[in-house]
């Protein structure tokens, strides 16, 4: 772990407080079509769903789709403002920042109440953010609720203010494997982000991914975090409330040893997500085993990057914002639903290229977040932590003999050798 020395506070680089850049949602959501192009078809004319769109979303990506995708997208920016509109009045009522209050948290985190001392105003006030969380955070509040109901807030609490900058401050010059690493992958990172590709982008980037790599030496640096850390830049607005999100993700919310050297923590996710494939759609889970297929080669980066590589990323913001409340369990719900949408044209399948392909398609163009988690949540059906913690156990002892039977062979080798 750092260990802090205290500096002055004017020592310090102001650019990892302020914003470093603004979204369309920080003021008024405005639509922005850029291109349309019109494919010409045998006869020179092309129907209205085939025209072809670019256009910029809510965080400045660039998305290519046809005119259909397009309208969804402005239908759930409309929805953006309306779900802001309920959160004010909530708040009118409730009076500012209520959500930061004590509460009942399913994440099983900061801010956790013994049921001894539960209140009726608490409870009533869980069960309404829960219910407010599920229906989207308007991006200009995800910071600040991001912050208090993930834990975040409290964790930098317990270190003096000058933590972050303190370490940055000490990793600079510093190379090491994962600093390497980082260096290699950070032109990788969402390249056609306008602030993600430029220099400040990416120092900004470097500087959380080094500074947790140094904060965790046992997870250092994995690949798959710096999408992770780059979107949570892009919502949080500044470098520190970024590392406190990036701290909170991977030492409180994930299962532990997920970015580990071994993976073994995404090892585990993989053969509970198997299982959980088979209990919840047992159909594709038989016709997937019967071709060979391994559903490890399209999760596995479903899960180490959070969704953050698969879906549009307002659709992945709404399944960050109950996995920052609610724990890792959305993760399940949206893969199995990613799956389940499609169950009939994967069942006529053969090839296992197809159900790779068919898989990214679908969620590479899930842009209505309402529809897709009412999905995950309604069609996959309950799914409890308790359950998912003792499926975790379950395999965590089959995945660690796994990795110890495979060391042994590996040293056998080398001995041999």
């Amino acid at each position: 772990m750092f260990s802090t020395q205290i500096r002055d506070v004017d020592d310090f680089n102001p650019r990892r407080r302020r914003t470093l850049w603004n979204t369309p949602a920080a003021s008024m959501l405005t639509t922005t079509t850029h291109t349309i192009r019109y494919p010409t078809s045998r006869k020179g004319h092309a129907s209205a769903h085939q025209l072809s769109a670019k256009f910029e979303d809510l965080y400045g990506f660039m998305v290519e789709g046809n005119v259909d995708d397009v309208n969804v997208l402005n239908d759930v920016r409309e929805k953006i403002r309306e779900q802001g509109r309920v959160w004010w009045a909530v708040e009118a009522s409730k009076g500012a920042n209520w959500y930061l209050q004590p509460r009942i948290s399913s994440n099983g985190g900061e801010g956790v109440i013994s049921v001894t001392s539960l209140k009726l105003s608490v409870l009533t006030n869980t069960i309404t953010l829960r219910r407010l969380i599920r229906k989207g955070v308007p991006p200009v509040l995800r910071p600040k609720v991001w912050l208090s109901v993930s834990g975040a807030a409290k964790k930098r609490s317990t270190v003096p203010e000058t933590y972050y900058d303190e370490l940055i401050r000490a990793t600079e010059g510093k190379t090491t494997p994962a600093t390497l690493q980082i260096d290699h992958d950070l032109p990788r990172t969402f390249p056609c982000h306008p602030w993600l590709n430029s220099e400040d982008g990416q120092a900004a980037l470097r500087r959380v991914l080094v500074g947790y790599s140094f904060r965790d030496s046992e997870v250092g640096y994995c690949q798959g975090l710096n999408y992770v850390a780059a979107l949570l830049l892009l919502v949080m607005k500044t470098e520190e409330d970024a590392f406190w999100m990036l701290a909170v993700l991977l030492e409180n919310v994930l299962v532990n040893d997920c970015y580990t050297d071994n993976l073994s923590g995404c090892h585990v996710e993989q053969r509970v997500f198997k299982d959980l494939l088979a209990k919840k759609c047992p159909r594709i889970a038989a016709h997937l085993e019967a071709m060979g297929f391994d559903v490890s080669l399209v999760a596995t980066e479903w899960f180490l990057c959070l969704f953050s590589k698969t879906l549009p990323s307002e659709t992945t913001l709404r399944v960050w914002d109950v996995l920052f409340n609610e724990g890792a369990k959305v993760l399940f719900h949206v893969a199995l639903a990613i799956f389940k949408m499609r169950e009939e044209d994967l069942l006529r399948i053969q090839h296992i290229g197809d159900v790779i392909d068919i898989l990214q398609t679908t969620a590479h163009h899930l842009y209505d977040p309402d529809e897709f988690l009412t999905f995950a949540f309604d069609k996959i059906g309950s799914m409890t932590t308790n359950t998912i913690t003792k499926e975790r156990k379950k395999q965590e002892t089959v995945v660690m003999a796994e990795l110890d039977q495979r060391i042994r062979r590996l040293s056998s080798l080398k001995m041999d050798g």
